[in-house]
């Protein structure tokens, strides 16, 4: 293995595996291509986790649609423009990263593998990528703060129908040193999950992806007995209160009062909500359509980035809903998004092996992603925006 730790990532993790596998015939334990990644890892899963993980809202159009949409955009690559050293760094929220990418909020990873976000949390710790826990998490958010240390770590917080719920989840963050709140807006309801929906299966009845729920102080003062003496029962409580469809903008502006970290909406598509959340005090926003899982025939997320962009200023904006490789990144980044999320992905390296199943699938992500920069003849993420991409779409055909 290279120890030239002067020579930029893509090339030394790229010699590195060519020179494993020449000196011991051993190529990659884990899939690099993500198509052989998904394989793999829905084959080592359950078939209930597996179309969990992997499913959508209805027909599953909005999954297709979020990858067409990176098609509409082309990489213009430069030559000649000195590329030998790259600076993958971005400030976000006063902290620096070193490279533009989060691991996105994935609930109940226990199906997944049993260590879940516990093995995801090692990994980003290892490789110093920032963590988004999801509140469905199968195990504490203070647990999981306490694998990733000092790594960046936010919380992703579903509103719950019990204000206290919300409150008590945000106050632990807050307590358990995580750095930002991320709001999800777009799952006041769970969407038609047809893959779930015709095997019965909903995670959260086994009990999977509810710790914080089962540990929350005003979520045990909803029960009359605790969880350890009627798991059903309480379990029955999560689903009735896990969401709430009645909440307004006044609620995000209520949100808002109750802390002091950085709010970041999450779920944002449409440029007057983005507008709106700013409005009402948010720091930031991520466009998602959360992975094509709630509203079946909905824009693409790479569709809506730009308008979104356009509409919140200064306001920094992260995307998420179909990142699978370097370009995909480059792409949102030129658009205007500060950092993406990284979703699907990490999971199946999860499902694979464990923490290394996911540190490999970061390896590789970051090698591409450092390549694809410099050779499209950049050095920096500052120096992307919309002219270093060719628009292929449609004319007169924008997002919202």
């Amino acid at each position: 293995m290279s120890d030239d730790s002067s020579e930029p990532y893509g090339e030394r993790r790229q010699r590195d595996v060519y020179a494993s596998g020449m000196l011991a015939d051993d190529p990659p334990e884990h899939p690099v291509r993500y198509e052989e990644l998904e394989r793999r890892a829905m084959a080592a899963m359950s078939e209930e986790a597996a179309a969990y993980v992997a499913g959508g809202a209805g027909t599953e159009d909005t999954i297709t649609e979020n990858r067409r949409a990176f098609a509409d955009w082309r990489i213009v690559p430069r030559v000649l423009r000195d590329v030998a050293e790259r600076d993958l760094r971005v400030d976000l929220f006063g902290t620096e990263l070193d490279l533009p990418v989060l691991l996105a909020p994935l609930g109940v990873l226990s199906i997944v593998h049993e260590a879940g976000e516990l093995a995801v949390a090692r990994a980003a710790a290892d490789h110093d990528v920032p963590m988004v826990l999801s509140s469905a998490s199968s195990y504490t958010m203070e647990e999981v703060a306490e694998e990733l240390g000092e790594t960046p770590k936010w919380f992703q917080l579903y509103w719950s129908a019990d204000p206290d719920i919300a409150n008590s989840f945000v106050e632990r963050a807050e307590n358990a040193g995580y750095d930002a709140i991320v709001v999800t807006l777009d799952t006041p309801l769970l969407g038609w999950r047809e893959r779930d929906i015709e095997q019965g299966y909903l995670p959260f009845l086994d009990g999977e992806g509810v710790a914080n729920y089962v540990s929350d102080p005003a979520f045990r003062d909803r029960l009359d007995v605790p969880p350890e003496e009627n798991e059903g029962t309480a379990l029955m409580e999560f689903v009735d209160i896990f969401g709430d469809p009645s909440l307004t903008w006044d609620d995000l502006a209520n949100l808002r009062a109750e802390t002091d970290l950085p709010l970041i909406v999450k779920g944002v598509l449409h440029p007057d909500d983005a507008a709106r959340a700013v409005e009402c005090g948010a720091d930031g926003v991520i466009v998602s359509n959360h992975g094509g899982r709630q509203v079946d025939g909905a824009v693409g997320a790479l569709t809506a980035l730009p308008g979104v962009v356009d509409a919140v200023g200064d306001v920094p904006v992260l995307f998420d809903s179909g990142i699978r490789g370097g370009a995909d990144a480059v792409k949102a980044i030129a658009l205007g998004a500060d950092a993406v999320l990284l979703g699907r992905p990490y999971a199946y390296g999860l499902a694979l092996d464990g923490e290394a199943g996911v540190g490999s699938v970061l390896e590789n992500f970051r090698a591409d992603l450092d390549l694809t920069l410099a050779l499209a003849g950049h050095t920096s993420f500052d120096e992307l925006d919309r002219t270093v991409l060719l628009d292929r779409r449609p004319s007169g055909v924008d997002g919202p």
